[in-house]
């Protein structure tokens, strides 16, 4: 049986790195992935919705994941997402991931194209099949895929003995609670994990059965998440709740911002640790002069809801 133990907890969505050319920095990918072991997080995801995957190269994400290993192999967990929106490149990067040491990787279905059940299972045991020695993780996230996880096509999927977990970032806390039960008939209690992929209903999900958390706003705040699994773990919901209650005003407060959550979120990391990490890849728009306000508001926000912990 598969241990699960190392995907319990708080696993931070990467953010993508980038030096003032617009060019991947991998200085600052280095610098991210110490800072986040030094908070204590469980692990990091590399390579998905919070590291702009769909904006880069396959050369450039793999210079991401070596520099994170270069800083993280076995102090943290690693989760390398390796989808691209074509099986080749798909497989190479699965095939990198297990060259480099991860402990799992992931993947979204296909984007575009709304293809058959049998169709996206072939597409995940490809990327499975080129890393035989690496666990697997399904990432449903219908609302930006535009392809839902269904219950036929996760039990297709737990006949592939490496598939360990789901990061279920539907909004229905009742997917979580599916998708853990399906896992438990096929692998047992300890042999099937789920992540809480929306950083807004964090609590809720843990408490539906969710194992750990996987988020884009972990990273920006990690003490908020931390502490709340911690408070999970001990039962005490209500104190747990207050705390979810401030995360998600400050997401609510970054997303007023006209530069995407990302660029408010590294911005806030510059301002508060010093971290240079750069803006966001066009399409995604940058910060602009009027944003100015929310993410020194934002930041405040952070600081004191750290500092009431």
């Amino acid at each position: 049986m598969k241990d699960i133990n190392k995907y319990r907890g708080i696993i931070p969505a990467f953010y993508a790195c980038y030096a003032p050319d617009g060019s991947i920095s991998t200085e600052g990918v280095k610098a991210l992935t110490r800072h986040l072991i030094a908070k204590g997080v469980k692990g990091v995801y590399v390579g998905g919705s919070s590291g702009e995957c769909i904006y880069q190269h396959p050369d450039e994400r793999k210079a991401v994941l070596e520099a994170v290993m270069s800083e993280a192999k076995g102090k943290i967990t690693v989760i390398a997402h390796v989808a691209c929106n074509n099986t080749a490149d798909s497989v190479e990067l699965a095939a990198h991931a297990e060259k480099c040491g991860v402990d799992a990787i992931a993947s979204i279905p296909p984007i575009y194209f709304h293809l058959p059940n049998y169709a996206i299972a072939d597409y995940w045991n490809a990327m499975s099949a080129a890393a035989p020695n690496t666990e697997f993780i399904i990432y449903n996230i219908p609302q930006l895929a535009g392809t839902a996880l269904t219950m036929p096509l996760l039990n297709e999927m737990l006949k592939n003995p490496n598939v360990i977990a789901v990061k279920n970032s539907s909004m229905p806390t009742q997917d979580i609670q599916m998708f853990k039960d399906a896992g438990i008939q096929a692998r047992g209690a300890d042999g099937f994990a789920v992540f809480n992929g929306p950083d807004e209903q964090f609590v809720s999900g843990r408490v539906m059965g969710a194992d750990g958390g996987i988020g884009g706003t972990y990273a920006v705040m990690p003490e908020l998440f931390l502490k709340m699994n911690e408070l999970i773990e001990k039962g005490d919901i209500p104190a747990a709740r207050d705390i979810q209650y401030k995360a998600d005003r400050i997401i609510y407060k970054m997303c007023e911002a006209h530069g995407n959550l990302y660029a408010v979120m590294k911005e806030i990391l510059r301002r508060m640790y010093g971290l240079e990490l750069g803006g966001v890849r066009a399409p995604l728009p940058g910060l602009i002069p009027e944003d100015e306000p929310i993410v020194a508001e934002a930041q405040k926000m952070i600081e004191d809801a750290v500092a009431a912990l």
